[in-house]
């Protein structure tokens, strides 16, 4: 979850139309700032002394853990270096200290749009002070994760306001997706190509944000009413599933959670009531074809489901089918930077219709940035 990096007490409530906003100037964010956070990997790799890792930890909590999960192929496919993405808590708990006794010492990678997140700070600095190799992404130049760091990648998208995170999620996963790129070119010169394919995503961004902001706003009113919503993916889909779940707890106040396609299948499809609403992702790439395998099967069971495809797949047909769709041709590793468009959309319309603000449950204390 994120807000503007602090923890606000006795905050005035957040609007609801916020997230709205913030998803209208995704496309505009990716414009922007992907020149200079791909300068930034460059010099971060460099200030390492240049060495490429053969294995990378990400960590965070929150947004920054389903950015990490989100990144995991691209860094494995086009970064060419086995990774593994974690939450703060569980590298502190149980993997910061196996490099010594296993020799294999990874780079480690710390995540906060803040820069403040107290395990992630916790987790890169006990890294740092056992000799491995530590990177910040942070919105904060000068905050304690990129003080305790190494190295830094600083990427803040320009006037902040207080939401659930959602211009500082793409930040994150936009500077992960650079990195896993970065590592992938000889000498850290990484793949010029990949940035502009990268780059060139936005005007699908804008088209996808467009096309779906009414659509996913009627959709709220049809699942209010829904006790429990599931959000499912696999592969990069499923850090992009729990991204979209946690906006629809943080910005709706709905009980919502990501899970894998065929975890959902093996154990929740049992789970009554029987229509409860289903997100199905359906990204191309390995996990195309079973999403929409499940997708119709979970319909056929009456569960109420709603398939985000790209926009040349098959349309799926059903009393208990609702399709979204996704514009603009992108490969798997880009992927969750168009499938999370939906979420922000979606609990804009979901807190209109249960009369819910963002946060609503911690308005007193006001919620702590990620």
């Amino acid at each position: 979850m994120t807000t503007t990096g602090t923890t606000h007490r006795a905050a005035a409530p957040i609007d609801v139309a916020v997230m709205a906003r913030q998803t209208r100037r995704l496309a505009a964010d990716l414009r922007t700032l992907t020149g200079p956070t791909w300068e930034q990997t460059g010099t971060a790799l460099a200030a390492l002394g240049g060495t490429r890792p053969t294995k990378v930890c990400l960590i965070g909590d929150g947004d920054s853990y389903h950015a990490a999960r989100a990144a995991e192929m691209a860094f494995e496919t086009l970064g060419g270096t086995d990774c593994e993405p974690l939450s703060a808590q569980r590298f502190l708990d149980y993997h910061v200290d196996l490099p010594a006794h296993t020799g294999g010492a990874p780079l480690v990678v710390g995540v906060s749009s803040s820069g403040r997140t107290e395990r992630v700070l916790q987790g890169v600095a006990r890294a740092r002070a056992r000799g491995l190799a530590t990177i910040a992404v942070t919105g904060d130049a000068d905050s304690p994760l990129a003080r305790a760091a190494a190295a830094a990648v600083t990427v803040a998208p320009p006037d902040p306001e207080r939401s659930p995170g959602i211009r500082t999620y793409q930040a994150s996963l936009l500077a992960l997706l650079l990195l896993a790129v970065r590592l992938g070119g000889p000498c850290g010169a990484g793949r010029p190509d990949q940035v502009a394919e990268i780059a060139s995503l936005a005007s699908a961004v804008d088209a996808t944000e467009r096309a779906l902001q009414g659509p996913c706003e009627d959709l709220g009113r049809e699942l209010a009413a829904g006790p429990v919503i599931a959000v499912l993916g696999s592969g990069p889909g499923e850090g992009t599933a729990k991204y979209c779940a946690a906006k629809l707890v943080e910005g709706a106040g709905a009980m919502a959670f990501g899970q894998d396609l065929e975890e959902w299948w093996h154990v929740e499809r049992f789970a009554a009531p029987l229509d409860m609403p289903l997100l199905v992702l359906a990204p191309p790439g390995g996990a195309h074809d079973r999403a929409v395998d499940l997708a119709a099967r979970a319909a056929a069971l009456g569960r109420r489901v709603v398939a985000v495809l790209p926009e040349g797949a098959p349309p799926l047909e059903g009393p208990n089918l609702r399709t979204v769709r996704v514009h603009g041709a992108v490969r798997e590793e880009f992927s969750p930077l168009l499938y999370h468009l939906f979420a922000g959309h979606l609990a804009t319309g979901l807190a209109r219709h249960t009369g819910r603000l963002p946060f609503q449950s911690h308005r007193a204390a006001g919620p702590a940035g990620d």
